[in-house]
């Protein structure tokens, strides 16, 4: 993918309707550069496919000015330079058809096959549906494409050609923050995607366009600086090229020497994460030295040792231990002639070819049909599908889009450290792995039950991070439980949305149980048997499909007990007297639950929120503009804002009614022990003190601890007095308070 399908002579300044228009690919010269390396072609499906666009597209215009057909017209030409199959190709012809003209996957069904309507409707973004936001659209984009793409690894093949080349013309895009935006994805998702099924040049494309866009004064002095460098060094750089084609006359290895320069956003990158300065990069110039065999590469690696000093820290053996996406080659840099430090990458044709074209270099004629060959692809080291499961992985662990598209871009880290079982399985994992991502990249069910971990023989801790070479053996426990502090001990996103699926599912389970005995307990306060109820029913009339929902929702605090029995028992309202004959304590219900002798007659009143008083606490109210008598508990830290006004306050008292009919909520913090069955401890206490808990929330949570709060029905300050005891008892509680402001 280094070329486009014709080339561009774009200007850039904006006039597009000044200028004359960008060269496309014509029909013919399409089926030509098909029929050069698939000799079975069927030109009448590219011929169809290519006026079908043209006519479905019509007189629509790219923001450069040009005929919008010539966008996928490029776009299936990048996929006939890729040597793509026929189908993938049509697919490339018309992969925004259904996204921009009134054609359906039903009609490209009809009239080019259920193999091409697979492939378009897998890069069809979903632009039919409603979003909360653009990050929101992203994800969702993102992670269908990705499902489609782990089924058929040519949909990322059409998808990279079609972001290549609007990249190429991105710079028409009139609206800045537009260009950055899309530059910025680019940068985040589909450049590590190419690079991860092996597609560099693509990639280093890719990059190095949304470098332009999102920091063009870097790159612009980056490029100063290599051309300077370039024209400097070049009688140096071609003695050493030279030197090499001697090394390989005398050893007798007939091979090609090329010379490379490195993209300015792999230096920016190199610049940024090692914090050197542009001098102090060894890698700008690179020679590939390209032979027949392996066994040759090792012979010119031990040839060029010979002759020059190499930088020990400096050799990697990627045919040997290939990379993910089934690169090969030898790397090494030595101080060649000059004392000039060079990097030399050392491979054959074969390992050439799949550095250069990824998984695009395994299209060939097998049983007579041309096509992806995964046999091929795998012996060469590259299994395409595996490479992309990780992803269709982290979707199963569940969670919404913006977490799945967090997690994918973890999993998207481009170094890489080489491990091994005890057993000798190699495991590939991120630069930076811990042993709990090694555990998750093993199995699932390894991951969950993780409680420590050997390395090379000793016992070490989880945050020990993971090189090249290590023999890792995990220590499991007797039952899943989440690894206090997961968010820390994990870097890929296969790992973290497994762990953080394992912690939804023990939260749901305990919010069930809490869920479920608060409602039981409801349910007996208003004189019901809870063994008598068909909570199937219950669960229905209350707006759920099925009881565990309902118990979980009541158990999180998003719907209270009141809810459920208004909702499923509307006859019972004459035998629930306890709760439906008291009062509310709250503003519109203050004129009942307090009086005053010097209060004025039909003074408004309101409760103060930075105290919520309960009945039973002593009482003040102090007027505020517009707003009445605001009623605070004498020891509301807010008073002393009116400590200069303490004149016009007025002394309060709770009514009759609010001594022993109103029905208040108290809230409460509880710093507790994080361990299983914590939440059940706390609501029995509750229970057993009589009161109610119709609001559950977390707070903070740590390794030892967890924050959670409590809104519990009391009917006065006694009452919650009683309930904080009773907790404080517990030997799971470290600390208790009741929260003043609601």
């Amino acid at each position: 993918m280094d070329g486009s399908a014709a080339p561009l002579n774009e200007t850039g300044d904006g006039a597009a309707a000044a200028r004359s228009p960008t060269p496309y690919l014509r029909q013919y010269e399409l089926v030509e550069r098909l029929k050069a390396y698939h000799p079975a072609l069927d030109e009448r499906l590219i011929n169809a496919a290519y006026v079908y666009a043209v006519q479905k597209h019509g007189a629509q215009l790219r923001a450069s000015g040009d005929p919008y057909f010539s966008h996928p017209v490029a776009v299936a030409g990048l996929l006939a330079e890729l040597k793509l199959d026929q189908h993938t190709v049509v697919a490339g012809l018309l992969h925004d058809t259904v996204e921009d003209t009134d054609a359906s996957l039903e009609e490209i069904q009809s009239l080019f096959g259920d193999d091409v309507a697979d492939l378009v409707d897998g890069v069809t973004k979903l632009t039919r549906l409603q979003y909360q936001s653009e990050e929101t659209k992203q994800a969702e984009n993102f992670q269908k494409f990705i499902l489609a793409t782990t089924n058929d690894i040519r949909i990322l093949l059409v998808k990279l050609a079609d972001r290549l080349h609007n990249m190429r013309t991105l710079h028409f895009v009139p609206k800045p923050e537009k260009r950055e935006r899309i530059a910025r994805e680019t940068m985040d998702l589909y450049a590590p995607l190419a690079r991860r099924v092996g597609l560099y040049d693509g990639a280093s494309e890719l990059e190095d366009l949304a470098f332009e866009q999102i920091n063009p004064q870097a790159r612009a002095a980056i490029t100063h600086r290599l051309a300077e460098l370039t024209d400097k060094n070049r009688d140096d750089l071609e003695r050493v090229r030279g030197d090499l084609q001697a090394l390989l006359n005398d050893i007798g290895v007939e091979g090609r020497v090329r010379g490379r320069r490195k993209q300015p956003y792999a230096i920016w990158r190199k610049l940024e994460r090692k914090s050197i300065s542009f001098r102090d990069v060894a890698d700008i110039f690179a020679f590939r030295i390209i032979v027949s065999t392996k066994d040759e590469c090792y012979r010119v690696l031990g040839a060029a040792h010979q002759q020059w000093a190499c930088l020990p820290d400096r050799f990697k053996d990627y045919i040997s231990v290939p990379k993910p996406n089934g690169y090969r080659s030898l790397h090494t840099t030595v101080r060649a002639s000059g004392n000039r430090r060079v990097e030399l990458q050392i491979r054959t044709e074969d390992m050439n070819e799949t550095a250069e074209r990824g998984v695009a270099a395994h299209w060939a004629y097998k049983d007579s049909q041309y096509g992806f060959d995964r046999d091929a692809a795998r012996a060469a080291g590259l299994d395409a599908e595996a490479a992309l499961n990780a992803f269709a992985e982290i979707v199963s662990e569940g969670g919404d889009p913006e977490e799945f598209l967090e997690h994918a871009k973890l999993e998207m880290f481009r170094d890489h450290v080489f491990v091994f079982t005890p057993k000798g399985k190699l495991v590939v994992l991120p630069g930076g792995a811990l042993p709990l991502d090694f555990a998750y990249a093993l199995h699932t069910a390894i991951g969950d039950s993780t409680i420590g971990v050997k390395i090379n023989g000793e016992p070490r801790p989880l945050r020990t991070r993971l090189t090249s070479g290590d023999v890792v053996e995990i220590i499991r426990g007797a039952a899943p439980a989440p690894v206090p502090g997961w968010e820390a001990l994990t870097v890929t996103g296969r790992a973290r949305s497994a762990a953080r699926r394992l912690v939804r599912s023990r939260e749901s389970a305990e919010f069930f149980h809490l869920g479920r005995g608060m409602v039981d307990q409801a349910l007996r306060r208003i004189g019901i048997d809870p063994v008598e109820v068909e909570m199937e029913d219950v669960a229905k009339k209350t707006g759920f499909d099925a009881p565990n929902l309902m118990f979980e929702s009541v158990g999180r605090g998003r719907t209270s007990t009141r809810d459920v029995l208004e909702a499923a028992f509307p006859g019972h309202e004459v035998e629930r007297g306890d709760l439906q004959d008291k009062t509310p304590v709250d503003s519109a219900h203050a004129p009942e639950l307090v009086a005053g002798d010097d209060l004025t007659p039909g003074v408004t009143l309101h409760l103060g929120r930075c105290c919520s008083p309960l009945p039973g606490d002593r009482i003040v109210g102090v007027p505020e503009p517009e707003r009445g008598l605001v009623v605070h508990t004498i020891d509301c830290l807010r008073l002393a804002e009116f400590e200069s006004r303490h004149e016009e306050w007025v002394d309060l008292r709770w009514t009759d009614r609010a001594r022993t009919g109103a029905l208040a909520v108290g809230r409460v913090k509880i710093s507790a022990a994080n361990k299983k069955g914590v939440l059940a401890t706390l609501c029995s206490a509750v229970a057993q003190a009589n009161g109610n808990i119709t609001r559950v929330a977390t707070g903070e949570r740590g390794l030892d601890f967890i924050d959670l709060v409590f809104d519990i029905e009391v009917e006065d300050v006694k009452r919650l007095t009683q309930i904080l005891a009773a907790l404080r008892s517990l030997a799971v509680v470290d600390r208790v308070e009741r929260l003043l402001e609601r």
